[in-house]
């Protein structure tokens, strides 16, 4: 009877395994046809210069609507950066100048750290399981160390432009790092970019001259370049800090063992 429960056991797990990896074929294949027709239908459509040739037009409609424009934006951005759908870069400066830059910064802060935290759920459902399973022993360590170094690691990633947004999304994805440190690090850790891209957009008159030099409108490549640096050493502190205190505990160790 033990053996036949046992088998019993097993062959509940095998199915309930084979149904979720189902599961999750199903959804890849349904966020990979929902990106393939966003990027298709509205690919050319959120472009600076696509949405120049619009500006009266959107200026009149949130006038007439300004909560529900704001909604719809907010909806937009959280669709676009779940999705991994290349414009964020666009809506920041554009959002900047639509709404002005402290409505713009509260609405891109909140819904790209809600955008980034849709895929980086995503990851973590669709991808995570297999990768751990395939390379577990050899993640052990990385992932052990991750525990302890997360948050900083995230943090600095954050203030790298030159790391893609949505690598940082998936690779976090399958890390063992919680889905609330993932927020609040990331609502942190992007909102200095965020508040170069919106004063930028909300510093120019008009979309056609965000269309011909974007940032570059507001900040010369000199300004940006110091930006840049002064990011990376702001995203390098926490961690430099946390290795001067460790080297710091190990040698008030070893002089107390002496």
């Amino acid at each position: 009877m033990a053996v036949e429960t046992n088998d019993v056991e097993t062959n509940h797990a095998e199915t309930a395994e084979a149904s979720g990896s189902a599961k999750k074929i199903v959804l890849l294949l349904v966020v990979g046809a929902v990106i393939a027709v966003a990027y298709l239908q509205f690919g050319d459509v959120l472009t600076l210069q696509n949405l120049a040739k619009r500006e009266a037009q959107l200026r009149e409609f949130q006038i007439e609507h300004p909560v529900m424009v704001f909604g719809i934006a907010f909806v937009l951005y959280v669709v676009a950066t779940g999705l991994s759908l290349p414009g964020a870069a666009v809506l920041t400066l554009s959002f900047g100048w639509y709404f002005g830059f402290t409505r713009g910064i509260l609405l891109v802060s909140f819904a790209s750290t809600a955008g980034a935290t849709v895929a980086f759920l995503l990851s973590r459902y669709l991808f995570r399981d297999a990768i751990q399973n395939r390379f577990g022993e050899r993640l052990e360590n990385f992932n052990q160390s991750l525990e302890k170094e997360g948050p900083f690691f995230l943090f600095t990633l954050r203030l790298i432009p030159a790391v893609p947004f949505f690598v940082i999304n998936a690779v976090m994805g399958l890390t063992p790092i919680k889905t609330r440190t993932f927020w609040w690090v990331s609502q942190i850790g992007m909102l200095a970019g965020t508040a170069v891209y919106v004063y930028a957009g909300s510093s120019v008159p008009d979309l056609q001259t965000l269309a011909d030099k974007g940032v570059n409108a507001v900040f010369t490549p000199s300004q940006l370049s110091q930006i840049l640096v002064a990011f990376i050493l702001l995203g390098l502190f926490p961690l430099i800090v946390r290795g001067v205190m460790k080297l710091f505990v190990k040698k008030n160790k070893e002089s107390l063992a002496v």
